[in-house]
């Protein structure tokens, strides 16, 4: 599970908590610190291929994601979203058989504003391949979604 947290008015700062024992204990990592006066209207995502949990969240109005190293209980290969971008919001993430993963988050919304939808596809070693894109039309208080087809191709929902 990923949580932000709120501490002392200006600790933004984004937790994973991990179980190996169905929930008898946790493992908990502070993955991305942000100090920051502010609600930060942001979201996280978890996905699990097999034995491969991958985790996207925001932090500083960027995306990034990473693989849970399952001896460490932390984000390892973490980055940030590829290029540059406005305000990087809400990510989402797909993983098809293959083991490529997809990572999907919005750019340029605000409070009341919508914006635009880009993805970009990694292989399993979470380089970046060639599959990207972007395209407007998020509508306002809106999130993004993906999932994997059984051909091994992804769906971009907003």
């Amino acid at each position: 599970m990923m949580f932000r947290a709120a501490t002392q008015v200006v600790n933004r700062d984004m937790y994973l908590l991990s179980s190996t024992d169905r929930g008898a204990t946790f493992h908990g990592a502070d993955i991305s610190h942000w100090n920051i006066g502010a609600c930060v209207m942001s979201s996280a995502a978890l996905i699990q291929r097999g034995k491969d949990v991958f985790s996207a969240w925001e932090s500083e109005k960027q995306v990034y994601f990473g693989r849970l190293d399952q001896s460490t209980h932390n984000i390892s290969g973490n980055a940030a979203a590829p290029g540059t971008g406005v305000n990087r919001k809400y990510p989402a993430l797909a993983v098809n058989g293959n083991g490529q993963i997809l990572l999907v988050w919005t750019e340029n919304m605000a409070w009341g504003k919508g914006g635009s939808v880009v993805w970009q596809a990694y292989n399993r070693s979470l380089q970046p391949e060639a599959a990207h894109g972007q395209t407007s039309g998020v509508p306002a208080w809106s999130l993004v979604a993906a999932f994997a087809r059984p051909d091994g191709n992804f769906t971009v929902i907003y």
